[in-house]
């Protein structure tokens, strides 16, 4: 009986990290770089829904970002992917790259 209260356990466990890494992939919204204001840290992105951030419908809004040497890796017309977040009460550009 005890293992297979072990088994039980093993495969909640694996499942659980397979749904925990498909959400995080699935965190990653897409847009296209529209603007680039280096030296206040921002980022003018056309962007789809942001389901962490309660944004259901897609738009263009300004950014900051976290770290502004993120800036240069895109150029405006660029398509990426990118992660935003509430920093200090702002949302926040954590992470971007170009998509493929």
């Amino acid at each position: 009986m005890k293992t297979d209260g072990f088994v039980a356990l093993v495969a909640f466990v694996a499942l659980s990290m397979f749904c925990v890494a498909g959400y995080a992939q699935d965190a990653a919204v897409r847009g296209e770089v529209k603007k680039i204001d280096e030296a206040a840290g921002k980022i003018t992105l056309k962007h789809g829904p942001i389901k962490s951030l309660d944004m259901d419908e897609g738009m263009t809004m300004v950014f900051r970002v976290k770290d502004p040497a993120m800036l240069k890796s895109v150029k405006v017309g660029d398509k990426v992917k990118f992660d935003a977040g509430r920093v200090d009460g702002q949302i926040v550009v954590t992470s971007i790259q170009k998509s493929k």
